[in-house]
């Protein structure tokens, strides 16, 4: 395989590994909170969301399957973290909505994430960061652009 086919192979396993060490380094500021690692990232995306998400679009933004986010959806409205809504938009995508004590476990969860991130700058050059922080960015938006496209 020449290098200039095996650079998105290259991307994604970096990727995925380097999600894997973020996990691990991030994995205090779950703890506590009797969230799994799904329930924590659902909530994430429906307490940070500019509007109130469904299921789908979370599952489209994240990559994975519309059962597994349902099921941590469903998860946490029965331990009273988020809320579903009618969706003027769609009959059967209820649109979801972080309650306050959502909002306080993300806050909390937030809240530590912060210091483990202080941390881990001290051990990375901020600029080279920010520089990946946007090409990775860049290629996802070109990414995005190519699945529009591909949708009949």
């Amino acid at each position: 395989m020449s290098d200039s086919h095996s650079a998105p192979i290259r991307l994604l396993d970096g990727i995925a590994r380097l999600q894997g060490r973020l996990r691990g380094a991030f994995a205090e500021a779950r703890q506590g909170s009797g969230l799994n690692d799904m329930e924590h990232t659902v909530l994430a995306a429906v307490t940070e969301a500019r509007a109130a998400p469904t299921v789908p679009q979370i599952g489209r933004a994240l990559g994975h399957p519309r059962q597994v986010i349902q099921r941590a959806a469903s998860s946490l409205a029965e331990k009273g973290l988020i809320e579903l809504a009618d969706n003027p938009d769609h009959k059967r995508a209820s649109l979801l909505i972080a309650t306050s004590a959502g909002k306080a476990v993300q806050g909390e969860a937030n809240r530590k994430a912060e210091a483990i991130s202080a941390r881990l700058l001290g051990l990375l050059d901020g600029a080279r960061l920010s520089a990946v922080i946007d090409q990775i960015e860049a290629i996802r938006a070109v990414l995005d652009a190519d699945a529009r496209k591909a949708k009949p």
